[in-house]
């Protein structure tokens, strides 16, 4: 008699339109599986995207999702979860929108301790709009506002929102993690099931950061996008627990 190895969540409804090689189909099937293994209820969770490529998965999400203006997901949340303090309430970000225009924001909700969960998916541009430089995008690298590369000298050095959010008092856990291999999926699943597991106990504000790629603006297959995260990315913003458990 056969035994299943692997079920797909029932939270999940069918395929994505991302770009080949994105990353974001992963880091969503692992946010997917962690909320139904935690016994997380879909009908009392929701998801929070501001414009970029999360969203391009909404349609195949059973979870209540509310779209957002850039940046405003942690302000939005802290509206819902203030007002229902028992709902499970998660930010699905982009790096443009957590650490340009929503900075504040994000910053503010830890600084508040406010109970929600901020995922951010860091692939160092402003991906969905065109690929222009973000506060993420490594010194040297090329973008379609940054032509010759990033320089210190013009637009300044990237921002490890992470890092910071770790020295903000009213943060439980900061994480950084990546899915390019197995074993940091494995550990990418750890982090997650950490974040979930504090908000559901009321215990503070959570954050975790996913290196990811960007095959498309990043004029790279998928192979090489994921050695440029190996040998460029993860130089400037290294894997690993900043803050918490």
């Amino acid at each position: 008699m056969e035994k299943a190895v692997y079920q797909r969540s029932k939270l999940y409804m069918g395929g994505h339109p991302l770009c080949s090689g994105c990353m974001h189909g992963l880091i969503g099937k692992l946010i997917l599986d962690t909320l139904e293994e935690l016994e997380i209820a879909p009908e009392n969770t929701t998801l929070l995207f501001p414009p970029g490529c999360g969203p391009q998965q909404d349609f195949c999400i059973n979870i209540n999702t509310v779209m957002v203006g850039l940046g405003r997901s942690a302000a939005v949340a802290t509206g819902i979860k203030r007002g229902n303090p028992d709902h499970f309430v998660l930010c699905w970000d982009g790096d443009g929108a957590d650490a340009a225009i929503g900075i504040g924001d994000v910053i503010h909700a830890a600084a508040r301790k406010e109970n929600i969960t901020v995922i951010m998916v860091n692939n160092s541009l402003f991906a969905n709009t065109g690929g222009q430089m973000a506060p993420t995008t490594l010194l040297g690298q090329k973008s379609t506002t940054c032509p010759q590369g990033r320089k210190e000298d013009v637009e300044g050095y990237p921002i490890n929102l992470a890092e910071i959010l770790a020295q903000v008092e009213g943060t439980r856990f900061s994480a950084r993690m990546a899915v390019y291999d197995p074993a940091h999926v494995r550990k990418a699943k750890k982090a997650l099931k950490t974040a979930f597991r504090l908000q559901v106990e009321k215990k503070g504000f959570a954050f975790v950061e996913f290196l990811s790629n960007c095959p498309t603006n990043w004029h790279m297959t998928p192979l090489k996008s994921i050695e440029h995260i190996k040998e460029m990315s993860q130089l400037q913003y290294p894997i690993g627990i900043f803050k918490g458990e």
